[in-house]
């Protein structure tokens, strides 16, 4: 039997613990909240290298990862659906597929009340006005509206990875860099 790869078995974790608390959050009226907290978690993961390790790193055990969590959570002062939420993904070890997570739930959501989710990844935070342009041009494209998902990765230099559906428009300056010097080897 071939060993699955990673990043699905991390999808498919991310799809059913995403679904089950956008189940919760439909059931209490609380899909919005539910969203925005869980943005505040992802800004925290973006924001701390120590959140980023414990979350990825197999060194933490599950009781450290939960006592770890429990603190921060509190700490944020995030309570409800998303601290039992994180707390019960810490205790069955799942934190690896937070950050899906977030993106399956805000995507599940976003199909909810009729949008389309598009994941953004940027070299920096992007700011209200850049992100309302992005949601324009983005919908202008699609016809829909559209909510963003946005992941900062400074490692892409500059520019956007923009990715709605099966099509990505990458326009980074990483890719950008590395198709000219392809080019320069094939003249060279």
């Amino acid at each position: 039997m071939p060993v699955a790869d990673t990043s699905q078995l991390i999808s498919g974790v991310a799809e059913r613990y995403a679904s089950s608390l956008f189940e919760l959050a439909l059931e209490a009226g609380s899909v919005e909240v539910v969203g925005s907290d869980l943005g505040r978690f992802q800004a925290m993961i973006d924001e701390s290298d120590d959140l980023k390790r414990l979350i990825q790193s197999p060194v933490f055990s599950a009781e450290e990862q939960t006592k770890a969590i429990s603190a921060i959570v509190e700490k944020a002062g995030l309570t409800g659906l998303v601290a039992n939420f994180l707390k019960v993904v810490a205790s069955n070890r799942r934190l690896f597929a937070v950050p899906g997570m977030i993106r399956a739930y805000r995507a599940i959501a976003a199909r909810h009340r009729g949008e389309i989710t598009a994941d953004v990844t940027s070299a920096h935070a992007l700011s209200v006005e850049q992100e309302i342009e992005l949601k324009a041009a983005l919908k202008g494209v699609t016809g829909k509206d559209v909510a963003i998902a946005v992941t900062v990765d400074p490692s892409i230099l500059g520019g956007l990875i923009v990715k709605v559906g099966s099509r990505q428009i990458d326009t980074s300056l990483r890719t950008k860099l590395s198709t000219l010097k392809l080019a320069l080897k094939e003249v060279g």
